[in-house]
């Protein structure tokens, strides 16, 4: 299928590994002119290089810039340029009991995984509408809608995440531009790899049996009673960014494998 993506410019936030870097390189795949942006300038290069290597002839640009205030966007707005797809995908999680999560810890999860995309979609959005076309991806979590208790203030992002994409898809309407959220389930990304890693090494396990343990015990919903991989994530989300996807607008798409079990 053609997802009529050829030239279209993206920016793909958080996008040197992980669900970010997949998400990348199947919109470049696609034709779409793609900016790869993270925090640290070899990582960056790094996946430019990457990228040129995985989808020969591909136009794509890189920008370090860290998304954790407004002077990182805003020093990622002057790099980037305009944009007419904007994926936010940056996020940061980290397990930690609910009583030890500080005052700093509450501020610095909402500051990037929430006001990093609302800083950026402030700037570009107004340009779309301009425009006529455009489209806009949070990249949420099934955590948004069944808020782990391991992670409370990681849900709470992510659920912050769909309020501001259906909010924003309203002020959106009838003008060629689309908000929505994608909700990717447990993913094989590079940090949840070291992360079981770590528990199966500190539990005397292999992989395969810690990731067995986490989805009979923590995860027994899935349907796929495995982890996602990214490119199943990529997949959604460069169909979501598409002109063929112009009726999806203000939704919040389910990539998580069957966890979720509420059909709305």
């Amino acid at each position: 299928m053609d997802l009529q993506l050829k030239g279209k410019r993206a920016l793909v936030t958080g996008s040197t590994a992980g669900i970010g870097w997949a998400i990348a390189c199947e919109l470049a795949a696609e034709g779409a002119h793609v900016t790869i942006n993270g925090r640290d300038p070899a990582r960056v290069a790094s996946a430019l290089e990457r990228l040129r290597s995985l989808v020969p002839g591909a136009t794509v640009k890189g920008v370090a810039a860290d998304l954790d205030d407004a002077n990182g966007c805003l020093a990622l707005l002057g790099a980037a340029g305009a944009q007419d797809i904007l994926v936010n995908n940056l996020g940061i999680f980290e397990p930690k009991p609910f009583a030890e999560i500080s005052d700093v810890d509450w501020l610095r999860f909402f500051e990037v995984n929430v006001l990093s995309g609302v800083r950026l979609a402030r700037h570009h959005v107004p340009e779309m509408q301009a425009r006529g076309w455009g489209r806009v991806v949070f990249i949420s979590s099934e955590s948004g809608i069944c808020p782990p208790g391991d992670m409370v203030h990681y849900g709470m992002t992510k659920s912050a995440q769909l309020s501001v994409s259906r909010g924003l898809a309203e002020t959106c309407a009838g003008t060629g531009v689309t908000v929505n959220a994608v909700l990717p389930g447990p993913t094989r990304t590079e940090g949840a790899v070291n992360f079981f890693s770590t528990l199966a090494r500190n539990a005397g396990q292999t992989m395969k049996e810690a990731e067995a343990d986490f989805f009979k015990h923590a995860r027994p919903t899935s349907l796929l009673q495995r982890f996602i991989e990214p490119v199943e994530v990529a997949a959604m989300v460069a169909y979501v960014c598409s002109p063929r996807a112009a009726a999806t607008n203000g939704a919040a798409l389910r990539v998580e494998g069957g966890v979720v079990r509420s059909l709305i």
